[in-house]
């Protein structure tokens, strides 16, 4: 049994905030969305996550939040003005740091789009617009609403916001290996998106996940030479436009990266509130490290007699290597072992021999004495982080 050192520090903390509804339900979806059908209850629901934020108040520990992420579902399908209560809502309860980051996720719909100003206005400075293809058969087939030219046109709308200084930055999410997808249709995709020139790409492989309408009747998706000839002719487009890659799916131009998820692959903090929301809490004086979640569906959450945290649960000394790695090698970045200390509370010797196997494989490299995942560990993360298990 592993034991943890005294040398837990307090990460920086980011705030998750879900909101479950989508218009429809995409049949690639394994998120925990619910397809609207009678009308959405937004001001009942805003009043629980507040509530749901003072019962969490407790996990501060003195911190200001550096990054807030609006995820879903839909959260466009909120008023600007519920958004703006949200936010206003979370900033009389906890502290922004001067340079905070509050990211929307948006359907690029003609609707939706058309609020981004009012949205801006609420305090959103960082859209991430799910467009997954501009071809109108391929959205078909994902079950998308919107069509190829109104994914073009979101984007435009973000770029003349930003040309005013009113948006900081805005994410284009993009799919490949889609239902019948050549490397000719993934590549167009991609050049389509680079045109649009955001300063962060989420470009990543469609994969069928289990409770999803595609696993139970699955479609069919390119073959895996296929896959890997669109992931290295994508990544050298990407790369010759000036995006770095920096994370397994994300690009950026530089300055750009998305400081809410480094701060996921980084271990930080990050309370979660809302439907099925999950949190991460560090808990120096207890040298523990806990995991929450709320309840799941909309009618539980909002139901006055219940709590809405539905499991909290400690990480185990022995499981947190295998966390911590999970997450650090999404990024490729090097790590410290002092970090490893810092963030886990575990000494450096845990994971040495672990990583001496890695380096033996490939997977890892060890630059100025800090462990980066290499091209090979990427392509095999899975392989890398069965190490830890």
């Amino acid at each position: 049994m592993m034991t943890l050192v005294n040398l837990l520090q307090l990460p920086p903390l980011s705030l998750y905030i879900h909101i479950p509804w989508c218009i429809q339900k995409c049949p690639y979806c394994d998120f925990n969305s619910h397809a609207v059908k009678q009308g959405i209850p937004e001001q009942e629901y805003i009043a629980h996550l507040l509530a749901d934020l003072d019962a969490d108040l407790q996990y501060v520990q003195g911190r200001k939040l550096s990054s807030i992420f609006i995820g879903g579902g839909t959260p466009s399908v909120f008023s600007a003005e519920g958004i703006s209560t949200i936010l206003a809502g979370v900033q009389s309860r906890i502290a922004f740091t001067d340079d905070i980051e509050i990211t929307m996720e948006a359907n690029p719909g003609t609707v939706e789009a058309e609020r981004f100003a009012g949205y801006v206005t609420a305090g959103v400075s960082r859209f991430s617009i799910g467009v997954q293809s501009f071809q109108n058969d391929k959205l078909a087939k994902l079950g998308r609403i919107h069509q190829g030219d109104e994914a073009s046109r979101a984007a435009l709308l973000a770029t003349d916001l930003m040309q005013h200084n009113q948006l900081k930055s805005f994410n284009l999410d993009l799919m490949h290996g889609l239902p019948d997808q050549s490397i000719d249709d993934a590549l167009s995709d991609l050049r389509q998106a680079i045109a649009l020139q955001p300063p962060h790409l989420s470009w990543y492989q469609l994969t069928i996940e289990p409770n999803t309408a595609f696993a139970s009747k699955p479609p069919v998706l390119p073959e895996d030479d296929i896959l890997w000839d669109i992931q290295e002719q994508g990544h050298a487009l990407l790369t010759a436009a000036g995006y770095q890659q920096y994370e397994t799916s994300a690009y950026a131009q530089p300055g750009f990266q998305c400081r809410h998820n480094l701060n996921y692959w980084r271990f930080g903090d990050y309370l979660g509130i809302g439907c099925g929301a999950h949190g991460k809490i560090t808990q120096p004086e207890m040298g523990q490290i806990i995991r929450t979640v709320k309840v799941k569906h909309p009618k539980g959450y909002m139901d006055l007699t219940k709590a809405y945290l539905d499991s909290c649960s400690i990480v185990p000394a022995d499981e947190l290597p295998f966390e911590y790695f999970m997450n650090r090698f999404r990024l490729l970045e090097p790590c410290s072992e002092e970090e490893f200390t810092a963030y886990t509370g575990l000494p450096a010797a845990t994971i040495r021999p672990i990583l001496a196997k890695a380096m033996q494989l490939g997977l890892v490299n060890q630059p100025d004495q800090r462990y980066q995942i290499t091209s090979h560990g990427v392509r095999y993360l899975n392989d890398l982080l069965q190490l830890f298990l």
